[in-house]
Formats: C-alpha cells, structure tokens, sequence
C-alpha cells in the first residue's frame, strides 16, 4: 500500500471514528437533556404548591417539607448541570482534535495530489506513453493500460472521499459548538438555580427558627419524628421479607432445575463483613459530636419522652457523608421528621439508615465501596445533623457501639 493510500486509510479512519463519538453524543446529550428537564418540572411542581400554600395558610411543617424537597431537587439540579458543562467540554475538544488531525493528513494528500498534476502538467502524458511503449509483451501493456486508468480513477475518487469525510466532520463540529453555546445557556441557568437555591436556604431557615419558638409546631415535629421511627421500622421489615421471599424463589427455581440437571455452581448470596466489624465501624461523616445518643430521652422543650433510634451527629450543613461498609443502595425516600433518609444493606440482615440528608449521590439498586460519598448532610429543626442508625434484622443496635472510638 502507498503512503498516500496509508494516510487516506487514517484519515477515513477518523473520520468515521469522530462520527461515531458525535452521534453517540448527540444521543447521551438527548438523555441528559430529559434528565434536566424532568428535574425542571419536579422543581416547578413544588413552587406552585409552595404559592399556593403561602396564600392560603399560615406557616405549616408541609410547607417546611415543600421548601425542603424543592431545595434538594435544586442541588441535584445545579450538579447535573456541572456535570453537562464538563462532559460538553470534553466531546468537543475530542471533535476538535479529530478535526485538526484530519486536516493535517489532508493537507499532505493535498500537496501529495498537487505534485502529481505538477508532474502531469510538465510533462503531459510522456510519461505514461513511455511505461506503456516499454511494455514486453501485449498482456503487460493491457495490465499497465488498466493500471494507470485504475489510478487516474482511484485519485479522484480519494479526493472526492476526503473532501467530503473532511466537510461532514466539519459540519459535526459546527454541531457541536453549538452545542456548547447551548451548554454556556445552561450555565446561565446553573447560575440562576444556585440564586434560586440560595434564596430557598435562607427561607427554609427562618421557616425553622420561626417554628422552634412555636410549641404547637415543635410538638407536631415530634409526633412526626414518632411516625418516621415507625415507617423506617416499617421499611425495614418489608425489606426483610421481600428478601425472604426472593430466597424461597430462588431455592424452588434451584430445586426444580435440579431435578432435570446436574447442579450448576451456583453464585453464593453476597455476606459482606459488616457483623465482624463491630467497635471498629468508620464514621459516616470525617467530623461532628454526637448531639443525641441511642434511646429515650426527655425533650429539652416539651419534657416528654422521646426514642432516638440511632444517633445524631452534629455537623455543618453540607458535610460529606460516607458508606460505613460496602453495601447496596435499598431505599430513597423523604419522609416528615427525616426528611430524605437513604438505607444501605450491608448484607447478612445488617443495615444503615441516613437521614437529614441535603443531597444524595446514589441510586436505589446501586453498589457503594465503603468510604464512598453517598451524600451530604442538611438540617433539622434540632439543628444541622445527620441522623445515623444501625440495624441488624428487625433489631436496633446502638451505633456508638458499633463505630470505631477515634473517630
């Protein structure tokens, strides 16, 4: 193969090789797009029902909810599109660099094309009419008659391929950076949601300091935090008996391809080593002290007695919160009291609850490594915290027991 045929090979190469990448773009940019827009109306939704109330009614803890659920919706909002802008600016230095690379080798078939009709031009067909008279033999003549009309062919056909390889990337490019333009709309719109957001914070927050001076509502908040206990016990137990029942599935499937087979080896239920890890369980956030330990209490405002199930770590708003051990991802959800509480299941019949969460990084189904940031911390009306349970079936267990001393 010439070097001339080489470089056409590359250069078709990148080009087909730059089309794949756009088009695969065009296609994740399309699902992100959806993405951002059902997380638009979401955020919508909640604002209409936020004006509602505030015409209608006086300061409610639904409303503290609403304010709540819309904020987070905000900073998963504002995250995606961080992660829009970056994964843009990627794809389209990769376009342009796929783009100068093909203009390079075209540039040489250019000058490579250019010396041949220089050479033509100089010495008309001399030179073809010398290769065929040398001929030895009738069939050599035919062989190189063919030859050079087959080259003659072949050239302009390699010009005419890289010309319009080279236009149809060019037109991707373009594509592409309009693209971006969009993305840089985008970003404007980021930075009108972290306004937006900003203003939803310092709402939320004097919602809440305007409620820890109502008793009414303070003891509404309780009797809240008493149905959360309940619905994450709740949860709990279903969780356990859909596995249960998943377990009994998969043993009357093994026994009934048992009787028609020989036993396959089969994957052995992952066990984790959470149960092994007890006093010596990492923390879920770097820093904090324990505001509420395990158990009951007696109110500090309304003298009654309250049951924590877990314990609750105050920290900034905002802090990292981490995987304690390796698990999976069981539940996402808000619930009144909580607010968006995330369950992970370490496997074995142990589990974590993390509650008073601002954000969450993770999916339901998911599988995080232990130490990975599933979340940041957000606020309460007993101030910023995160709330932090350890289960093992249905039993609660006191995680001050379970995690390590130096923190």
């Amino acid at each position: 193969m010439t070097r001339f045929h080489t470089i056409l090979s590359i250069a078709l190469s990148v080009a087909l090789s730059a089309a794949n990448v756009s088009a695969q773009s065009s296609r994740e940019l399309s699902r992100r797009q959806k993405q951002l827009e059902s997380l638009r109306r979401e955020i919508d939704a909640y604002e209409k029902k936020l004006r509602e109330s505030t015409h209608r009614e006086r300061l409610t803890l639904d409303k503290l909810d609403d304010l709540e659920q819309q904020s987070t919706l905000i900073r998963e909002l504002v995250r995606k599109l961080k992660e829009e802008e970056q994964q843009m600016t990627a794809d389209i230095a990769q376009a342009r660099n796929g783009v100068a690379l093909l203009e390079d080798q075209l540039q040489f078939l250019k000058s490579h094309y250019a010396s041949y009709v220089r050479s033509v031009y100089k010495n008309g067909r001399v030179y073809d009419l010398e290769l065929l008279f040398s001929s030895k033999s009738v069939n050599q003549l035919y062989i190189r008659i063919e030859y050079l009309k087959r080259f003659s062919e072949q050239r302009a056909r390699d010009l005419r391929t890289i010309v319009a390889k080279k236009t149809e990337l060019e037109q991707q490019n373009d594509e592409l950076l309009k693209t971006l333009e969009e993305e840089r709309k985008i970003l404007a719109d980021k930075t009108r949601e972290e306004k937006t957001l900003k203003g939803k914070v310092s709402q939320r927050q004097r919602a809440l300091s305007r409620i820890r001076k109502d008793k009414k509502l303070y003891r509404q908040e309780l009797t809240r935090k008493t149905n959360a206990v309940k619905e994450i016990e709740q949860i709990i137990a279903d969780l356990i008996e859909k596995e249960r029942i998943r377990k009994e599935r998969e043993e009357a499937a093994r026994r009934e391809r048992l009787a028609h087979t020989p036993e396959a080896p089969s994957t052995p239920e992952p066990t984790g080593v959470f149960g092994r890890m007890k006093g010596k369980l990492r923390w879920p956030v770097s820093s904090g002290s324990i505001a509420s330990r395990f158990g009951n209490h007696i109110h500090p405002v309304l003298k009654t007695v309250t049951e924590n199930s877990g314990i609750d770590i105050a920290v900034p708003v905002g802090s990292d919160v981490v995987a304690v051990a390796e698990g999976e991802v069981s539940v996402l959800k808000f619930i009144p009291g909580y607010g968006n509480v995330l369950i992970l299941n370490h496997y074995s019949g142990y589990r974590t609850v993390y509650a008073h969460l601002s954000e969450i990084f993770v999916t339901e189904g998911e599988h995080v490594r232990e130490g990975e940031v599933i979340g940041r911390s957000g606020d309460s009306l007993a101030g910023s915290l995160l709330h932090f349970e350890v289960w093992k079936d249905r039993d609660k267990q006191n995680p001050e027991l379970w995690l390590a001393r130096n923190q």
